[in-house]
């Protein structure tokens, strides 16, 4: 049962907002469990050397760069007759079977081999999430014509973004051990987050079939015509640049955090409470961010989230500083201060991190009609897919950036689990989680100094 919406100009309920919402649910788990975990299977169970490892990871999303604009393309086209909920319902299907089958390569006797099947087996993959992610991200510029209404559809958004991460980090690396560990354990956890990733997002599907945004389009242009239009479009160009720095830290940042526990910290099982820990952070700052961004504008808010983010980050290199010391916490009794610490980062990186990532996609979605007319073909589609090859393109680098610096600092990968590593290997694996993300998110705002001029300057466009 889909629940009806008019028109992009009316008021958007709450019931419509929370099904948009949920398919980021599945889409999270899809872009972050390979992210953070794929790199560690293909390292730790498929003897696979990090820099090899990142480069598998990375050509699959070279792909998209040429894949998510045609994909943004055809969007825009099917969404003029029958909406974008065909789309998105294929791209469920095919992104979950290709999750699924991530974690089901065997052991082929050679690293070189089981890179090629992975990389294969992801190109795949990622070429259905295409088909959800890009017109999935346009709705969220076509549900309404309210910038600060598109800021509360993004706030739900954002809700399921941190369920997602829940699961898709937090939950994927120790279901993979309640299922026994080594390849039945990672498959398992691959089914079961599989299903997870195709009814969540099957849910926004179905949910907001047939919904179209009213428009009058009297042309069809072709993609040379539209990369023009995006060019030209210098708002957007300048914010799609900043989240494709900032893309680039936090996927340096992801592609360790799993080698982060188990190395630094040297406690696997502190994954768990820390993704809760900052999933709270992240849902208790969302009203707050959206009272901000109305009183003093998305953009000083973005910047501020970004670089508060960066200097939390960067309190990394402090870890190990108070050894086995202890505090006692009420209710809980004695704690090591490391523990605490790594708790406290939680909430502060879920609250920054989901403040930055929020301002970012809600200033993406101001830009959708920039210097359109009402009598204009859709471009909304044909933008995501840009925007949305940038961000993947991004978490290629991310991996293979971390992959080199972690075996430039001699870390050794290994067929059988996680081994002992050398201490500048565990520094490799710190740099990486710290000062490398926190220095590109925070150099990333140079790209929006004329952000504020062009927007101001920008007439009011009523489709």
């Amino acid at each position: 049962m889909t629940e009806s919406i008019v028109s992009a100009d009316s008021p958007v309920s709450q019931g419509v907002m929370l099904k948009y919402g949920i398919g980021q649910l599945g889409a999270q788990i899809f872009r972050d469990t390979p992210a953070v975990l794929l790199p560690i299977f293909m390292i730790t169970m498929l003897g696979i050397p990090a820099w090899l490892a990142g480069l598998a990871i990375m050509a699959p999303k070279l792909w998209v760069v040429i894949c998510d604009p045609l994909v943004g393309s055809f969007s825009d086209r099917l969404e003029s007759r029958f909406g974008r909920s065909p789309m998105l319902a294929v791209g469920a299907v095919a992104s979950s079977i290709g999750f699924f089958a991530l974690f089901t390569v065997s052991d082929f006797g050679s690293p070189w081999l089981a890179a090629a099947v992975v990389s294969l087996t992801f190109l795949l993959a990622q070429t259905g999430f295409s088909a959800f992610s890009v017109p999935y991200l346009a709705l969220a510029g076509e549900l309404s014509s309210d910038t600060h209404e598109r800021t509360k559809i993004l706030v739900y958004r954002m809700i399921f973004t941190m369920i997602g991460l829940i699961l898709g980090i937090g939950v994927a690396q120790p279901m993979a051990e309640w299922f026994g560990g080594g390849r039945y354990g990672w498959m398992a956890m691959g089914a079961v987050l599989g299903m997870v990733c195709a009814s969540t997002m099957l849910t926004t599907a179905f949910s907001l079939w047939g919904f179209r945004a009213p428009r009058k389009v009297q042309e069809q242009v072709g993609m040379i015509e539209q990369l023009r239009r995006a060019w030209r479009n210098k708002p957007f160009m300048m914010i799609n640049m900043t989240n494709f720095f900032q893309s680039i830290g936090s996927s340096c940042s992801f592609s360790v955090v799993g080698l982060i526990f188990i190395y630094s910290i040297g406690d696997i099982s502190l994954l768990w409470p820390f993704m809760v820990a900052m999933t709270v952070g992240s849902l208790l700052s969302q009203p707050v961010w959206l009272a901000k961004s109305k009183r003093y504008g998305k953009l000083p808010v973005f910047v501020f989230a970004c670089i508060a983010w960066g200097l939390v980050t960067l309190s990394w290199l402090a870890l190990g500083r108070f050894g086995d010391s202890s505090w006692a916490v009420p209710l809980i009794g004695p704690m090591r201060i490391e523990v605490i610490l790594v708790m406290v980062r939680a909430v502060l990186i879920g609250v920054f991190n989901s403040g930055f990532i929020l301002m970012a996609i809600s200033l993406f979605t101001d830009t959708l009609s920039y210097g359109s007319q009402p009598d204009q073909a859709p471009q909304e589609g044909s933008l995501s897919g840009m925007w949305s090859a940038s961000e993947k393109m991004a978490f290629a680098l991310g991996p293979l950036i971390s992959g080199a610096v972690l075996s430039l600092f001699g870390f050794v990968s290994s067929t059988g689990g996680a081994i002992a590593q050398s201490q500048t290997a565990i520094d490799g694996v710190i740099l990486c989680y710290s000062v490398i993300p926190a220095a590109i998110v925070v150099m990333s705002l140079a790209c929006l100094r004329s952000y504020s001029r062009f927007m101001q300057d920008e007439p009011t466009v009523t489709r």
